[in-house]
């Protein structure tokens, strides 16, 4: 009897502390989920599903390697292809820029890939062939693709697979012999080396032959000194330092038979001294150079030139000369910021020197290592949410009672038999109640009610909410790059430019320095209309930047024309608005799709009888907008600059003089007065700051008296130009989402 009401009154004890625990843990986790929620609302963007292809591109742990396009007078005056200036209208592309070829390429032509690396060229007359290693969305294989250029490689378009085997392949080298077209892909997990035949040039391939039996990676034959000479790595003999070693074959024929060089292996040591080839050799100025990769920090990190000084039977000696490409400084912002480990130089028909190169913005095995973050974050994130439970006295156990063998009463002689021999499961016991008697023990030293407890407990906290959005990030956050936004394959470039004077210096440096980080930013135009400017280097920037110093104080000087600009896109952009750059790259994709609309971030709505300038509440009230502030906003440099300076528009510009205010609406009404098309295009940013707020110079302090200006201009410029109230365009009506 004594017994059966004992274990009633512990039932009913242990009910209530699971009861209590449970709605503990379910509070935490509805807390904890909905600041995770809140967090990825306003850090995370989702990608527009038009710029990622539906069955490729899938994130992947070896990269996203796409592939770039350079230009030179020679091997070592190389430059990025935005550097030359070459337009191409189709895709608004003014300039295009790099990468020129992705994972969009052969994914959109129906073959499935999660990235594309080791390019080689292969040139016939004008007409430019591009083999690369594709890595199969659905078979997680390497095969190898071809695209074709007809313009010099400033775009391509993909033909299809050219080999595909049962095994990985990569590093389609592609060489002319015999008057016959050969391809060395690497094969090594077939365990040899193997060279095939073009048949059809450039799509079918038949094998010729295995020239080594030997899993040889990254290897190259090239004709020096009358000798075929064979280069490669191989990584399966032992002592081999991985991604550190370089083999010398010779022969009489690229089909062989190969000899081994002297002094195999020419190179075993540290895997950052580019002992891994990494593209094809190249003959400038009568010298031999050979590209090798540097693996140091991580897979691919980036390329080495070594110029060859001797190489013969006995002898090989090579010596690292610099490269002068430009460096990228953007990080993950830049598509080849992180490694790029990939090199193919030749010269054309034209006598100038292309280079083609791959990149990748996130190191080797990111994917991989975001995950194992965020588990180590959830699981610290656990343990916390445990000790605040034990420390608030909702949870008295750290392991339930039910879990615990030696605390569910009077154990019987045959489980102690059986726990003898099982010493684990006995230090386990012992365990799990130094954890449960350790809640006692912390709730009797840290009492929630007294000053010591809530400091605490507020620390905890804030390391839970900390914690609950690095994981957050990690796990679900993509790679950390805010990247651009194709149109139809292509990338570009724009200029940003920002009127200021010398009050608003703190506003300006903090400015550039966030806004050069972008990806698709090309120069920062700062216009100084008053006071002394700056200097350069008093600013840290990513991108040149060009300081215009104005004769006099006006805002007209905001559309100047600027012959030195070399970009079609400019974004005006108040040197006060911080934004991040994912919401100035979807704008610049916006613009690239209307490029002659004003593509902005803040809709403003004119209507009514009397005309009245309001903010974007107004136009939010009637689901509609038909003007553009171009303090944000993308415009046509040679179409708003000549429109704004033209002669129809000097009596507005006098307005604008006149009230020291309404250049933004005066632009807008003359792309109206020009067009009955549609000019106006609405972008929402993710959040937008105000910094004036926090420096004291605003421009615009009196709100209501600088709507009041604002509004009398809205009266000039509908009686000189026109009124805008018929034309309305409508929030929502993108596919994508990005104007609502």
């Amino acid at each position: 009897m004594g017994s059966g009401g004992g274990g009633g009154r512990w039932w009913r004890v242990d009910h209530f502390v699971v009861s209590s625990t449970f709605a503990f843990f379910l509070a935490s986790s509805m807390l904890l989920g909905s600041i995770a929620t809140l967090y990825a609302w306003l850090v995370f963007t989702p990608r527009s599903p038009a710029t990622l292809s539906a069955i490729g591109c899938q994130e992947d742990n070896e990269g996203s390697w796409s592939i770039g396009v350079f230009y030179g007078d020679s091997p070592f005056s190389l430059k990025p292809i935005e550097a030359v200036n070459l337009y191409r209208d189709e895709s608004a592309a003014w300039p295009v820029a790099n990468p020129v070829f992705t994972c969009a390429s052969p994914s959109d032509a129906g073959f499935p890939s999660n990235f594309v690396a080791d390019p080689f060229l292969y040139a016939q007359g004008d007409i430019l062939y591009l083999f690369f290693e594709t890595k199969n969305s659905i078979t997680m294989q390497g095969d190898i693709g071809v695209a074709r250029s007809t313009d010099k490689g400033a775009t391509w378009q993909h033909m299809g697979i050219a080999l595909d085997e049962d095994w990985h392949l990569s590093y389609p080298y592609v060489f002319d012999y015999n008057g016959q077209i050969y391809m060395m892909p690497e094969g090594s997990a077939k365990g040899d080396l193997r060279l095939y035949r073009a048949v059809d040039f450039p799509l079918k391939w038949t094998l010729e032959k295995s020239i080594i039996e030997k899993p040889l990676v990254d290897s190259f034959i090239i004709n020096h000194d009358g000798k075929y000479w064979l280069f490669g790595s191989d990584h399966s003999r032992i002592g081999t330092i991985k991604n550190g070693q370089l083999e010398i074959w010779y022969s009489s024929s690229p089909l062989g038979p190969w000899k081994p060089h002297k002094k195999n292996p020419i190179h075993n040591t540290k895997k950052s001294m580019g002992a891994r080839n990494g593209g094809r050799p190249f003959i400038y100025n009568g010298n031999l150079y050979r590209v090798g990769q540097d693996c140091g920090e991580t897979y691919g990190r980036r390329v080495h030139i070594f110029n060859v000084e001797v190489l013969n039977e006995d002898e090989y000696r090579e010596v690292e000369v610099p490269l002068s490409l430009p460096e990228p400084n953007k990080g993950r912002n830049a598509w080849n910021g992180a490694r790029y480990h990939h090199l193919d130089i030749q010269q054309i028909s034209s006598s100038e020197w292309i280079g083609i190169m791959d990149g990748d913005r996130v190191p080797s095995g990111d994917a991989f290592r975001r995950f194992i973050l965020g588990c180590a974050s959830v699981t610290t994130l656990f343990a916390l949410v445990i000790l605040m439970g034990v420390l608030l006295g909702t949870v008295r156990c750290i392991v339930p009672l039910s879990w615990c063998p030696h605390s569910m009463g009077k154990r019987s002689d045959s489980l102690l038999a059986w726990e003898r021999p099982n010493l684990f499961c006995s230090k386990l016991r012992q365990f799990c109640g130094r954890l449960n008697r350790a809640t006692c023990f912390l709730r009797g030293k840290i009492k929630q009610n007294n000053y010591l407890g809530k400091l605490v407990l507020t620390f905890i906290f804030a390391i839970g909410v900390m914690l609950t959005c690095f994981g957050t990030k990690s796990m679900y956050g993509g790679n950390g790059a805010q990247e651009p936004y194709p149109l139809k394959g292509q990338y570009s470039q724009f200029t940003l430019l920002t009127m200021t004077y010398d009050a608003r210096l703190w506003n300006l440096k903090m400015y550039v320095k966030h806004y050069s980080r972008c990806s698709s930013v090309r120069e920062i135009v700062i216009v100084w209309n008053k006071g002394k400017p700056p200097k350069l280097d008093e600013f840290d920037s990513l991108v040149p930047i060009r300081i215009r110093v104005e004769k006099e104080n006006s805002l007209n000087n905001r559309f100047k024309v600027d012959t030195l600009i070399k970009t079609r896109a400019v974004l005006e952009l108040d040197d006060d608005i911080m934004m991040r750059c994912d919401d100035i790259e979807r704008g610049f994709k916006v613009w690239r799709e209307h490029p002659n609309r004003i593509v902005g971030f803040y809709p403003r709505l004119v209507n009514g009888n009397r005309l009245k300038y309001r903010a974007e509440k107004h136009a939010r009230r009637h689901k509609g907008y038909n003007m553009i502030l171009t303090g944000a906003a993308f415009v046509d440099s040679q179409l708003a600059f000549q429109m704004y300076w033209s002669e129809e528009a000097k009596a507005g510009r006098e307005v604008v003089d006149k009230y020291f205010n309404c250049e933004d609406v005066l632009l807008n009404y003359l792309y109206a007065n020009a067009s009955s098309a549609k000019t106006v295009e609405y972008v929402r940013p993710a959040w937008a700051i105000d910094t004036s707020k926090l420096s004291g110079v605003a421009i615009s302090r009196n709100t209501d008296e600088h709507y009041q200006i604002r509004s009398n201009c809205l009266l000039k410029f509908a009686e000189i130009y026109g009124s805008l109230t018929k034309r309305k365009a409508e929030f929502g009506w993108r596919k994508d989402g990005w104007d609502v």
